[in-house]
């Protein structure tokens, strides 16, 4: 049964409201993490306490269980020349700056027009329901060096993505 401190493999889909696929993890390749470390959006480490392995879940989650709001205060336009000189800057590309007292935030440029570069500093997934379709393929406890590290290992040991 999940609860914190549980290693859990899932396989899942995930879809948008309008139905699109966003992610998706295969039985044959699944998703592993440990339970109450964070390592999941809140909504679905809380509609995942309690379930067995083989339970099936659709869940439904709504933006401020998720990747939150989107947050106007990180959608800005600033000049080019915050920008290292000559480095091509496309729609899409990331890079992560600092904002207040150091915290660091991935923005994606969403607009280049001249001197003007258009970012946002939002979770892709920002403001979206989300909609998951769950199995639960295995639980087990963590070991103690997954709680030391906090979190899960996989089958063949020790993985650092």
């Amino acid at each position: 049964m999940i609860k914190d401190g549980s290693v859990v493999s899932i396989c899942y889909r995930l879809t948008n409201t309008a139905g699109e696929e966003l992610d998706r993890a295969e039985k044959s390749d699944p998703f592993f993490y440990l339970h109450g470390s964070g390592q999941i959006i809140p909504g679905l480490e809380a509609a995942l306490v309690g379930s067995l392995v083989g339970a099936k879940k659709q869940v439904r989650i709504e933006p401020k269980d998720a990747y939150g709001e989107v947050d106007e205060n990180l959608v800005t336009d600033v000049p080019r020349d915050n920008f290292p000189p000559g480095q091509a800057l496309e729609v899409g590309m990331k890079f992560s700056a600092d904002v207040d007292e150091g915290d660091s935030v991935v923005f994606t440029i969403t607009k280049v027009e001249g001197d003007r570069i258009s970012i946002d500093g939002n979770h892709p997934l920002a403001g979206e329901t989300l909609q998951f379709e769950v199995e639960i393929l295995a639980v087990r406890d963590a070991t103690p060096e997954e709680l030391a590290h906090g979190h899960a290992h996989g089958p063949d040991g020790h993985h650092h993505h």
